[in-house]
């Protein structure tokens, strides 16, 4: 497959964001794929950064024979832990290493989704939300999936969430592609079973927002926990707590779960919510800082899941509820 030809399959025009899946199951389709992929891009004049995981890492480096015009970088490091991070180091490395306004930074990227449900989930949301937020940026991904390694319910997903499918003789549409925010809001709010229970702490009709911040900090001290996770997950509290008070309508209530491998809080209000499946993946008045809107935008940086839905569908009552988890080690 020609990965250098002008317009066609071989080479989107710039503007978009292309969202490529490779699906394989041998080193020859993988190897098949992405060298033409970096080297054709390589010599167009476009950059190459490749983001994958050691052993991957070390076939393509091998091919390439460590070309240095490829960067290659430390998966964990360029994804990190949660999916905004990510998000903000591709916009990072598309700023700094596309090389004109006609080339663009192509990037191989191999995720670690996890060894749970609940994380893959975080990571299908992501794969579907990039397709907006990177758009306009001047990147072509070429995200990998080993049938040897993922779960069959990830690699499935990889065909709803990527726009065209790849493979050492062909780039075409992906038949089962959802509309991003389409699909995003088609994908389940898990359960928590700790809701069921009665909460470790709760306030109804808050006013006090110093005194509630204390009456939670006051919980969460006596959990064996790093202080900069708790701190976090405060601040967490904190931004999506003056939200609900400032944006929503009254009441605004707290509730707040601890369990030996995590910690959980829900802030209703009584107001309409939103409608954005994309909402708090970058701030909300973009790179202009200083007009705020990045209450959500933290929140979902400084915990591992954040989960919104319409009301509280444990009691019935309207509203939306926001439900923020942090992982304890």
């Amino acid at each position: 497959m020609n990965w250098t030809a002008t317009g066609g399959v071989g080479h989107p025009p710039p503007g978009g964001f292309p969202h490529d899946a490779l699906i394989y199951d041998s080193v020859e389709d993988l190897v098949g794929t992405v060298t033409p992929f970096l080297t054709d891009g390589l010599a167009a004049g476009d950059a190459a950064v490749v983001a994958v995981r050691p052993g991957t890492a070390a076939v393509l480096r091998e091919v390439l024979d460590d070309d240095p015009r490829v960067l290659v970088l430390d998966e964990t490091t360029t994804y990190g832990r949660r999916t905004p991070a990510a998000i903000t180091a591709f916009r990072r490395l598309a700023r700094e290493h596309a090389p004109d306004d006609s080339h663009r930074l192509r990037v191989v990227g191999e995720i670690d989704f996890g060894p749970t449900e609940r994380d893959w989930l975080e990571w299908d949301r992501y794969e579907a939300v990039i397709n907006e937020a990177l758009r306009g940026f001047d990147l072509w991904g070429v995200c990998l999936y080993d049938t040897r390694q993922l779960p069959g319910a990830v690699v499935d997903a990889a065909r709803h969430t990527h726009r065209q499918l790849v493979t050492p003789t062909s780039r075409t549409p992906s038949p089962q592609f959802v509309d991003p925010a389409r699909y995003l809001r088609s994908l389940p709010v898990p359960d928590e079973p700790l809701e069921r229970t009665p909460p470790r702490f709760a306030a109804s009709e808050v006013a006090d927002f110093i005194g509630l911040r204390h009456a939670v900090a006051t919980e969460l001290a006596g959990l064996t926990a790093p202080a900069d996770l708790i701190e976090d997950f405060l601040l967490a509290i904190d931004e999506m707590t003056s939200n609900a008070v400032r944006h929503g309508l009254p009441p605004v209530g707290l509730r707040l779960w601890t369990a030996p491998d995590r910690v959980v809080c829900t802030i209703t209000d009584g107001g309409p919510g939103w409608d954005d499946p994309f909402a708090g993946y970058g701030p909300a008045h973009g790179d202009d800082l200083s007009r705020g809107g990045m209450g959500l935008w933290l929140a979902r940086q400084l915990c591992d899941y954040v989960d919104i839905r319409g009301g509280d569908h444990h009691e019935g009552d309207g509203g939306i509820s926001v439900r923020l988890t942090i992982r304890l080690p």
